[in-house]
């Protein structure tokens, strides 16, 4: 398993009680959350803090004060950060409380944040 399965119903939980239609997608080991074929949400094992990492979608507007929580981290995939992106560490979101905290955040970004191109199928 490369994501924590018990996160992930959790967030499916939250996710259905907020009335929000949502499709999940594998990847990179992970699995991404979308709305309106959008990112809203993921689960990341990051081996260098080694854990999994709630990635969240919140936007640039709220992104460099919810950055400066003890909990959160700049999502750096490729080691330069994505600006509006964050990791949230297992203790931030301990709590139902605290993970609706971060699904609210998302969802409110959603409508906000751009979908990304479609990619083209190749032709043989």
């Amino acid at each position: 398993m490369a994501y924590d399965e018990y996160l992930a119903d959790r967030i499916r939980q939250q996710l259905l009680e907020k009335r929000a239609v949502f499709t999940e997608l594998k990847m990179m080991g992970g699995l991404c959350f979308k709305v309106d074929n959008k990112m809203l949400c993921g689960i990341h094992l990051d081996k260098k803090y080694g854990d999994h990492l709630l990635m969240a979608r919140v936007g640039e507007s709220v992104y460099e004060a919810e950055l400066d929580k003890p909990e959160c981290l700049p999502m750096d995939f490729t080691g330069r950060p994505m600006r509006g992106y964050i990791f949230v560490t297992p203790d931030g979101f301990d709590t139902e409380d605290d993970l609706s905290y971060w699904l609210d955040l998302c969802i409110a970004f959603n409508p906000l944040a751009k979908a990304s191109k479609p990619k083209k199928k190749k032709i043989k």
